[in-house]
C-alpha cells in the first residue's frame, strides 16, 4: 500500500491566505500537498474557490464549520461545502455548554445526528474534531468515546487530533486504532510540552481568547507546536496507524508558527518531512 494522501489545513497558513489567497494555495501545492481542508473561506466565493482548486490540482477534502454556524441553516451551510466538492465536513470544537455530561448534551446528540444525516443526503460524511478536552471523563467514559457510542458510526465519523490526544496523556497510535474502520482522516500535529501540566490558553480557534501569558507557550520552554517531525509525537507509528485503520487522508495542521519560523515555512518542513519517509 502506498502513502496516504497528505493534505493541509488551511487555518495553518490563516494569515497567508488573508493577505494573498490564490498565491497562498499555489505556494501549498507547489509545496507537495495533495489537498486542502478549509477554516473558513476568506470572504472567497465557491464557485471562485472551486475554480482555483481545479486549476492548481488540490483536492477540496474537507472543511471545519463550527457547530453553531452549521445549525444555523444546516442544508444552506452544508450545502456550499458540498458544492465546493468536500467529501468531509468536520465539527472542529463543542463550546463548553454542548460537551458530553452538560445537561444539554443529549439535545446536541441529535442535533449531530440531524447534521450528519444532512451531511449524507450532500455525499458528504459529518466528522468530529477532537481536543484535550472531550478526555473529561463522564462517569468511566471519556466524553469523546461517550459521543461516538452516542452517535452512529454512519452518520459520524473521527477526526482524530493526534496532538490533543496526546496532551490529554493518551496514545494517539492506540486512539486512531480504536477507531479503525470509523477514521477517514487523522490529524496530524506536533508539539513540545515541558512536563506534563498544560499552559492555562491552548486554544486560539475555539472562540477563547488568548490569555496575556498566552505567548509564553510558543517559547522554547512550557508547551508549543511543532513542524510535524520536530516534537515529541512518533509519527511513524502514528502513520502506521492511520494506515491500518483505514485513513483515505491525513491532514498537517499547527495551529501556530513555530519559533522563529513563518507559518508556510512550517508547513513545507512538515510535508518534506512526511515525504522523506517511508510508510
Amino acid at each position: 500500500m502506498g502513502q496516504i494522501p497528505i493534505a493541509l489545513q488551511l487555518y495553518t497558513v490563516r494569515r497567508d491566505l488573508a493577505n494573498d489567497f490564490k498565491g497562498t494555495l499555489e505556494q501549498v501545492k507547489s509545496m507537495g500537498y495533495e489537498g486542502v481542508e478549509f477554516a473558513g473561506l476568506h470572504d472567497h466565493g465557491i464557485d471562485e474557490i472551486k475554480q482555483l482548486l481545479d486549476d492548481l490540482g488540490l483536492v477540496p477534502v474537507s472543511a471545519h464549520v463550527p457547530f453553531d454556524e452549521m445549525m444555523s441553516d444546516p442544508d444552506k451551510v452544508l450545502g456550499q461545502y458540498a458544492k465546493l466538492g468536500c467529501s468531509y465536513i468536520a465539527i472542529p470544537y463543542m463550546t463548553e455548554e454542548n460537551r458530553p455530561g452538560k445537561p444539554g448534551f443529549d439535545q446536541v446528540i441529535e442535533s449531530i445526528k440531524m447534521l450528519g444525516r444532512v451531511a449524507k443526503e450532500k455525499a458528504m460524511t459529518l466528522l468530529y474534531h477532537n481536543h484535550d478536552f472531550e478526555f473529561a471523563k463522564v462517569g468511566d467514559t471519556y466524553g469523546l468515546d461517550l459521543l461516538y457510542q452516542s452517535v452512529p458510526a454512519d452518520l459520524l465519523q473521527t477526526q482524530i487530533d493526534t496532538c490533543w490526544v496526546n496532551v490529554a496523556g493518551e496514545d494517539p497510535v492506540a486512539y486512531v486504532r480504536k477507531y479503525s474502520g470509523r477514521a477517514p482522516i487523522v490529524h496530524l500535529k506536533d508539539f513540545v510540552m515541558e512536563g506534563r501540566e498544560k499552559p492555562a490558553q491552548l486554544y486560539e480557534l475555539i472562540g477563547i481568547s488568548p490569555s496575556a501569558g498566552a505567548g509564553a507557550q510558543q517559547g522554547e520552554k512550557g508547551f508549543g507546536f511543532r513542524p510535524v517531525g520536530y516534537g515529541v509525537q512518533d509519527m511513524p507509528a502514528i502513520l502506521q496507524a492511520a494506515k491500518d485503520a483505514g485513513a483515505k487522508w491525513v491532514v498537517v495542521e499547527q495551529d501556530r508558527p513555530a519559533p522563529g519560523m513563518t507559518a508556510m515555512e512550517s508547513a513545507r518542513l512538515s510535508i518534506d518531512y512526511l515525504r522523506s519517509l517511508k510508510w
